[in-house]
């Protein structure tokens, strides 16, 4: 069977799809059921990116970003992060590949926004997805969030398209990040 996964805002019409997911039972401690996603969506809108992740018709899972924040506000105001901050995959389609496109999603869209670095957090113990996230490279930095584990996957951010200003009839290249 070809599976052709993609992400998806999630709208009034996928709500009820979105609510209904479920992980296995056993995995329910490990991580937050999709409505409490979706209502720190709401309430931290600036820099949460939730998504369902969709094989057709059928709904397989549920991500959530996290774009730019502020990581430990009191430590360093400056350390802003982006990475994954929630993974849910439905019970039935665990196994079939849609956890490493989940990742691999969130990465693409870190580096189309020209982030170097990837973050995600998980419950230790061996019923975590601790082995998971080091599967795909996920390293831990020995720091701790909330009492789960921190892990970084690094990669390079495409290098910055150049801004190019018509003046005239010559087109001058402003550098990454500067506008006319």
């Amino acid at each position: 069977m070809t599976r052709s996964p993609r992400l998806e805002p999630v709208t009034p019409a996928t709500l009820d799809a979105a609510l209904a997911l479920r992980v296995h039972p056993h995995q329910e401690k490990n991580v937050a059921p999709v409505v409490t996603s979706l209502a720190e969506a709401y309430v931290h809108g600036e820099t949460a990116w939730p998504r369902l992740i969709l094989d057709g018709d059928r709904t397989v899972g549920f991500l959530m970003a996290f774009l730019d924040t502020v990581w430990n506000e009191e430590k360093d105001p400056a350390d802003r992060r982006s990475g994954l901050w929630r993974l849910n995959i439905a019970a039935d389609a665990q196994g079939e590949g849609y956890g490493r496109f989940a990742v691999d999603a969130v990465a693409e869209e870190l580096r189309r926004r020209g982030t170097g670095r990837m973050y995600v957090t998980w419950e230790p113990g061996e019923d975590g997805p601790g082995a998971f996230y080091r599967r795909l490279g996920f390293r831990t930095t020995g720091e701790e969030s909330g009492g789960q584990v921190v892990g970084v996957l690094v990669h390079d951010p495409p290098a910055p398209v150049p801004v190019r200003a018509q003046h005239g009839s010559v087109a001058h290249d402003l550098g990454p990040g500067r506008r006319s």
